[in-house]
């Protein structure tokens, strides 16, 4: 009874830390230029992941692992990119919901878990989502949607495929959780390195609290937040694990208002009560159906560092 306990607060801390990566990103954001914050939270993620794999003496890499973390590595940037862009011109609380979509998205674009089509109930369950962000992105009035929302749901249509990507890429493959993602993390130090050269004289003139914001990003919701929840899935129900991480976009809006100063309009706070309905629903309708042992929502945690 302890250890199951001990789980599930695991759980739900990596579903607060992902929660809260979205004001973090949005306020680091505030002090730097958005592919500055990227390139340090992938280098202070990456160190971190080599003095991990040095010191579980997993410093080979085999050919699969090489292949598989440089290609998510580039498909995870992509992901990144349109996240940290979209949370810099909305809402951290609009930000984490709108991505919660990925849960839904993923099993219209994931080939791999078979089972045969997804019944109609499911693309029910995607509606509702799709009047949910709707509701959303209509703020205080139907009005054109704001360029940080759709940059959101740009990202989880990507991060959607990027997720399938993973399911196929690794298929008969045996990969280490930890290496794949030391691979990803330098991929991506790599690739923002050069589009960020220009402002990283930046990181020299910051303060300590935008320095703790970064940190965060890279040490809580990038690494601890992967390995931790790698951990506790391995000790929980995939049910259990699916329902509990799914809180990330609740764990959003709160950090948003509570810590953010954020407000949620009447029917910008019925567009999430419907996303957050529409999210756990189109995902027990998958898991259901699909009979697998990993669900989608976790299967898209499980592979890479994520939040905002």
């Amino acid at each position: 009874m302890l250890s199951a306990r001990r789980t599930d607060a695991v759980l739900l801390l990596v579903a607060l830390v992902w929660g809260s990566s979205y004001l973090a990103a949005k306020t680091a954001t505030d002090a730097l230029p958005v592919l500055v914050v990227l390139f340090a939270r992938y280098a202070i993620s990456a160190i971190a992941c080599l003095v991990l794999v040095t010191a579980q003496n997993q410093g080979r890499y085999t050919r699969d692992e090489v292949r598989v973390g440089s290609l998510l590595g580039v498909t995870q940037a992509a992901v990144l990119v349109l996240e940290t862009y979209g949370v810099a011109h909305t809402s951290a609380a609009n930000a984490g919901l709108i991505i919660s979509l990925t849960i839904v998205l993923t099993p219209l674009l994931d080939r791999t878990a078979g089972n045969g089509a997804l019944p109609p109930r499911f693309f029910s369950a995607t509606g509702v989502c799709l009047l949910a962000v709707t509701l959303l992105m209509s703020g205080s009035g139907f009005h054109a949607p704001r360029a940080g929302d759709l940059l959101m749901l740009a990202a989880a249509v990507v991060r959607a495929a990027h997720v399938a990507l993973v399911g196929r890429a690794t298929k008969g493959r045996v990969v280490r959780p930890l290496p794949l993602t030391t691979i990803q993390t330098v991929v991506g130090s790599v690739l923002f390195l050069v589009p960020a050269a220009h402002g990283l004289d930046d990181l020299t003139r910051i303060d300590a609290g935008s320095w703790g914001r970064l940190v965060y990003l890279a040490l809580f919701c990038s690494v601890f937040a992967f390995l931790a929840q790698t951990w506790a899935v391995q000790n929980s129900s995939a049910s259990r694990a699916s329902l509990l991480l799914g809180t990330e976009p609740v764990w959003a809006v709160l950090t948003g208002i509570l810590l953010g100063g954020e407000k949620l309009t009447t029917l910008a706070a019925l567009g999430a009560a419907l996303l957050v309905t529409g999210t756990y629903w189109g995902q027990s309708i998958e898991r259901t159906h699909r009979g697998s042992t990993i669900p989608q929502g976790v299967a898209g945690r499980a592979e890479a560092p994520t939040g905002a």
